[in-house]
């Protein structure tokens, strides 16, 4: 706590920070700002998404000693939009200021290696692995998980990035070297028939609440769609919920976090990743909950009660990827023919193939009618007329 909130309850307008500047730091100072707070941002630029935004920035790295004062005599609280932030400088920061969640839930989470560690120490589902640091190891993966697998780095890994399928067992080697033969994990091939993901919310009281479980389709490693309330039957909708409770209480959470699974055909839910922060599965929360998945970020900071996480109506997402500008600015108005679509645009300055620009949002009583208006309003985008 700091002597200008002993309780650890901030109230509006006090200042609270984000580091890290992308569209979930926007997000998260929109919801701050929404509420009565002044909302700054740590960014490497003045023209990142957060910042455009944001009632002030302090420019640097989020590990820069001179940045992280600079944002202690600026903000109360400080959160953050992405997992892989340095653990010392959050504990340099938590000295001083509120942080939430702390550096530990971070640690944890930003680092395969220590996540599946956890995740098999609290005897929570998930995918069979082994770890790969030496190629002794490697060749014990290869043999006790078999192939196909999938090889993913310890550290740094989103969207499909710093991970590769290794077919047959001679692939392994070569597919290590790929990836630069660094700490890397081994994770069974697993048959899922679907992947689904529960955004948490927890406050410091240890109460935390859950959003309806969210029905996710991947393309190329990048999440596209979100569907809610997912289409899973209520004892695997109960059991995602318990599972994704059970990983904020067990890591101590103070904050958002979503936990990701693989369903598969026998109706098993496995945990396939935690992030530590809001989620793109969550963004639809903005329109179709009571209160969103950044709101309930806001909340937790501050130490207010958690809102209520249950929808207004059900939803779809669809995300906007650069490749939309390939053939030039999107048709913004043939998308928006649809009077209940609702558009996020991030202020990226450069589109490109794979990074998300914005997202879609539909409501409508019918979840698949939701999904197929959102993509039906994608596909408009690029109708040349």
């Amino acid at each position: 706590m700091t002597a200008d909130a002993p309780d650890g309850v901030l109230h509006p307008p006090a200042s609270i920070a984000v580091v890290g500047s992308g569209q979930l730091g926007r997000m998260f100072i929109q919801a701050a700002q929404r509420m009565g707070y002044e909302a700054g941002v740590l960014s490497a630029t003045a023209e990142t998404p957060a910042a455009q935004v944001a009632d002030w920035t302090v420019l640097g790295p989020p590990d820069h000693l001179p940045a992280l004062r600079a944002l202690a005599d600026r903000a109360l609280a400080v959160t953050v939009e992405f997992e892989n932030v340095s653990a010392p400088a959050l504990r340099w920061l938590a000295r001083r200021r509120i942080v939430r969640p702390g550096w530990r839930t971070l640690w944890v989470s930003q680092n395969r290696l220590r996540e599946k560690t956890f995740l098999a120490r609290h005897g929570i589902p998930h995918a069979p692995w082994r770890p790969v640091r030496t190629a002794d190891e490697l060749a014990t993966a290869v043999r006790e998980l078999k192939t196909p697998l999938i090889l993913k780095t310890s550290d740094s890994g989103y969207d499909g990035k710093g991970q590769v399928l290794v077919e047959r067992d001679g692939d392994a080697e070569n597919a290590w070297s790929s990836l630069g033969r660094t700490s890397c994990v081994a994770e069974g091939w697993v048959e899922f028939a679907a992947e689904a993901s529960v955004v948490v919310a927890r406050g410091r009281d240890g109460r935390a609440v859950a959003f309806p479980v969210g029905l996710n389709h991947h393309e190329r490693h990048i999440l596209a769609t979100t569907t809610t309330p997912a289409a899973v039957g209520p004892i695997v909708t109960q059991e995602a919920h318990d599972t994704a409770l059970a990983v904020a209480q067990a890591l101590g959470a103070v904050g958002v976090l979503c936990v990701e699974f693989f369903l598969t055909s026998a109706g098993r839910l496995l945990v396939n990743e935690i992030a530590p922060r809001p989620h793109n599965s969550g963004h639809l929360t903005i329109e179709a909950a009571y209160t969103s998945q950044f709101e309930q970020q806001v909340r937790a900071l501050c130490g207010l009660p958690l809102g209520s996480c249950d929808l207004t109506s059900p939803a779809a997402m669809v995300n906007l990827l650069g490749d939309l500008w390939a053939g030039g600015e999107p048709r913004w108005d043939q998308a928006l023919g649809d009077p209940g679509v609702k558009l996020h645009l991030y202020g990226k300055r450069t589109a490109k193939p794979g990074r998300k620009m914005g997202h879609i949002t539909v409501l409508d009583p019918d979840p698949a009618q939701a999904l197929a208006r959102a993509l039906a309003a994608r596909r408009a985008l690029t109708e040349r007329g």
